[in-house]
């Protein structure tokens, strides 16, 4: 009793902290230098990228370096995947932006209430976790977070073209409108040292992402553009820098706002913390392939709630896994969870002693370093691929695109229209499921009889209908029954073969009541077959099998043709089906 005792504990501290399943594993030299090398490479990434992004979400640089102190070290010690790293990420630095610009704020208080933002929806990813409701993320289809990982691609880049002209004020209400003030701008207000800075800057990227991927080309293109910076006097020249990043690491506290604006935050917080664990889930899902390791969905939601309950407590803002700083460290040869612990540890020295190297980082290089991110997210096949399995997969993936950028910067406008399009279409899919009046072909085959142009019974009727039967149906395969028993005046028998029915509600369960007594007053025998455990449980505590009567419901179609036989011998034709019809 005492050793099963133990073992249960052992297995809850597991689930609970799951860094249990890998702590052992850095006993073993190669893992623990794997780590290590694998954590210093992400660190040399997260620390450029990291301040990009606040700057995306118009927070001071220190803010972003704040989100990737500790957040990635707990992220992996309650996190389930070993290999996702978190932190500030381009798409929740942006809806972060778009929840707090419209609301006015000082710079104090726009801090404060991006903690806040980040403490709302670590909150609710907690909640959603410790109810093991991680499944509620299935309502993001596939086809709406290729349009909208695409599309939000486009918008964040194409927000950080202004600082790469050294233009400033021309956002607009919608990214068109900003993207056509740019285009004006340009000519007239054009900073020509800007532009040189940022121009090279993105060449240097592009040119180590395509010809030299596995070298740390984001660290190289900063350090050799800060060089640049500090020594032709860039900031003189009237260009934009870092500046001061205060030294020390961030304080512990609780984030204040005004008490109206709570609602306000409440539903960018949701949004967040659904996204935050899309993208961290897919990223996380698409390593596990690869290494062969068990992800938990409410795990790694309790894991980002974690995080982002401590990056409000720490002065910092709403984080999510990032694409790139994970293939990097997987690229690394990264472990276990150990990786991120130690390219936060980093962050957290590079507070503390080298501050000042941060002084003459150019804003636009960190601009280049954002749009070198988010283009590889973009990705047009996708949706071409969608259309080729379902239209209807496809138009959602096009329209939550289309809407997206429409409505940017306020990104959650696409997933509203998404999963809302995407319900639509599902229901109407499965309004009209496939019904049909199966006969026997040439090869002994029971195969829909107008679409293969087989001969039918006029005193027997074998129905098929493939799909569940609820309140959105019901009608239809009431009226599909009834026009199909209006052809045949003659019938005396006909079977409903439920197989491919898993779910039946009261709605489809009372239109069989009322079908089942229509057809008697009309002499009709009604046979129901193969309903499957779940369905038969069901119908036998609604009362229906008592309604039409156990005799008429049979587990194979063989025992009705064969009862059928017995009852109605030659009045009924019907040999050629118990000729071929299998036991």
């Amino acid at each position: 009793m005492t050793n099963y005792l133990l073992d249960l504990l052992r297995d809850a501290g597991r689930r609970f902290v799951p860094f249990l399943d890998w702590i052992g594993d850095l006993r073993n030299p190669e893992i623990l230098r794997a780590d290590i090398f694998a954590g210093v490479t992400v660190a040399l990434v997260l620390i450029p990228q990291s301040m990009a992004n606040a700057q995306l979400a118009g927070l001071p640089p220190e803010v972003g370096l704040y989100s990737a102190f500790l957040i990635p070290i707990v992220a992996a010690i309650f996190g389930s995947s070993r290999q996702l790293q978190n932190g500030p990420v381009a798409i929740i630095s942006l809806m972060s932006a778009a929840a707090l610009i419209p609301l006015g704020l000082s710079t104090e208080e726009y801090i404060a209430y991006a903690a806040m933002l980040a403490l709302l929806a670590g909150g609710m990813q907690l909640i959603l976790g410790f109810l093991r409701l991680g499944i509620l993320v299935d309502f993001l289809s596939h086809p709406v977070i290729i349009g909208f990982i695409s599309a939000a691609a486009i918008v964040i880049s194409s927000l950080q073209l202004g600082k790469l002209f050294g233009i400033e004020n021309i956002s607009g209400e919608h990214l068109y409108q900003t993207l056509w003030n740019l285009i004006l701008a340009i000519p007239g207000q054009s900073h020509l040292p800007t532009v040189i800075m940022g121009m090279s800057s993105l060449l240097m990227l592009v040119l180590f992402k395509k010809f030299a991927p596995k070298k740390p080309g984001i660290l190289i293109t900063v350090v050799v553009t800060t060089l640049l910076s500090w020594w032709l006097g860039y900031d003189q020249l009237g260009g934009k820098i870092v500046g001061n990043v205060p030294a020390g690491l961030p304080s512990f506290i609780i984030p204040g706002i005004h008490p109206e604006h709570f609602a306000a935050l409440l539903l960018p917080a949701f949004m967040i913390a659904i996204l935050s664990f899309v993208e961290a889930f897919s990223i996380a899902k698409a390593v596990a392939a690869k290494t062969r390791q068990r992800l938990s969905a409410n795990q790694e939601m309790v894991g980002k709630g974690l995080a982002n309950v401590v990056a409000g407590f720490s002065q910092g803002y709403a984080v999510s896994g990032s694409f790139s700083r994970t293939a990097v460290a997987f690229d690394a040869g990264a472990k276990t969870g150990f990786t991120a612990i130690v390219s936060g540890l980093l962050v957290g020295i590079t507070l503390l002693y080298l501050t000042p190297l941060l002084y003459y980082i150019p804003i636009a290089t960190l601009a280049a370093v954002i749009i070198v991110a988010v283009v590889g997210m973009i990705h047009f096949e996708p949706f071409s691929h969608a259309w080729k399995v379902h239209p209807h997969d496809g138009l959602v993936a096009l329209t939550v695109f289309i809407g997206t950028l429409f409505f940017a910067p306020h990104l959650e406008w696409g997933i509203f229209i998404g999963v809302g399009l995407s319900i639509g279409l599902y229901i109407a899919r499965t309004m009209r499921p496939h019904f049909a009046e199966v006969a026997m072909s040439e090869d002994g085959t029971l195969r829909d009889a107008k679409l293969f142009h087989l001969q039918t019974s006029e005193t027997m009727a074998l129905f098929r209908y493939d799909g569940d039967l609820y309140f959105a149906n019901a009608s239809h395969l009431e009226k599909k029954l009834l026009n199909a028993i209006a052809d045949k005046p003659k019938l005396k028998v006909i079977i409903l073969d439920l197989e491919a029915v898993d779910q039946i509600d009261v709605t489809g369960e009372e239109m069989l009541k009322h079908m089942s007594e229509g057809l008697k007053l009309a002499g009709i025998q009604f046979c129901i077959s193969r309903p499957k455990f779940n369905v038969m449980d069901m119908l036998k505590r609604s009362g229906l099998v008592d309604a039409i009567g156990e005799e008429h419901f049979f587990a194979r179609r063989h025992d009705a043709l064969t009862m059928i036989k017995e009852r109605y011998g030659d009045d009924v034709d019907i040999d050629h089906l118990l000729e071929h019809e299998p036991l």
